[in-house]
């Protein structure tokens, strides 16, 4: 599925740009605070920001990538059809979370976008953090489904 690689690669592609970014405005901003005592305002909310998009965005390209952290002890014993079945049956409970988590973080971002909350040094609407998040999780449960009709089909 070679479209689910490019997908994969977009994501992980967007999070690396949104580490970029953080680094090279941390340092931006610890030079210029060293040297010319002048730190850059806000820098705190921007590098949040970036670290939700950082996590969010590279979250749909694991799932794409079927790259987790796995604690594999029962494949060196069980039988390949059974860690297939555990392989799936992690899919299946992995896109219910995800659906799940989904479901409840759009009301709390409605919450967020009726109050109206900013940041407070640069009056960033907090809705933007949420868009990142909500898009990765919903897109992270999109590649899930991918994920377990790859099991299902034994690729």
């Amino acid at each position: 599925m070679p479209h689910l690689r490019v997908a994969a690669l977009i994501f992980g592609g967007l999070a690396a740009v949104a580490l970029a970014a953080m680094m090279l405005l941390t340092v931006t901003d610890v030079v210029l605070r060293m040297f010319f005592r002048a730190p850059i305002q806000g820098t705190l909310e921007l590098v949040e920001l970036g670290l939700a998009c950082t996590i969010f965005l590279a979250l749909p390209a694991v799932f794409l990538r079927d790259e987790h952290l796995v604690v594999d002890v029962v494949d060196h014993f069980a039988k390949r059809p059974l860690v297939r079945l555990l392989d799936l049956a992690s899919a299946v409970v992995s896109a219910a979370l995800l659906a799940l988590m989904a479901w409840q973080m759009v009301s709390l971002a409605q919450t967020t976008r009726e109050f109206g909350d900013v940041t407070s040094d640069l009056s960033i609407p907090r809705i933007y953090y949420w868009v990142p998040v909500l898009f990765g999780v919903v897109a992270s449960a999109a590649a899930t489904l991918a994920l377990i009709l790859r099991l299902a089909k034994g690729r």
